[in-house]
């Protein structure tokens, strides 16, 4: 749409503004979202728990680390640890393969 026309100096450069406009609003509430989940007053459990409860599917401790970048891995591993213990995830494999889901019963 936007380059119809362009040889006649007619273009329309609204729908690229849109499209370009749109992209800069979703990165801005996916910001939002992931420092809204960094209260300077939460613990770090309760931010792993809080990037748990919004991972959907199975999920891994780098992909925790990502969420949270305030946290160090220690912890990160302490509050998954805690978290499998009280049963809100399942711990799938072990090692270097270890991988999380959700714990379905523990809704």
């Amino acid at each position: 749409k936007v380059s119809s026309g362009w040889h006649e100096g007619k273009n329309d450069y609204i729908p690229f503004i849109k499209y370009f406009l749109g992209i800069v609003l979703n990165c801005y509430r996916d910001l939002e979202d992931r420092l809204g989940s960094v209260d300077r007053k939460s613990t770090p459990y309760e931010i792993v728990q809080t990037a748990v409860g919004n991972t959907l599917g199975v999920f891994t401790k780098a992909q925790i680390l990502e969420l949270c970048p305030s946290i160090g891995s220690s912890s990160v591993e302490a509050a998954l640890k805690q978290l499998k213990e009280e049963g809100f995830i399942l711990r799938q494999g072990g090692g270097r393969n270890t991988t999380y889901v959700r714990n379905p019963a523990h809704s």
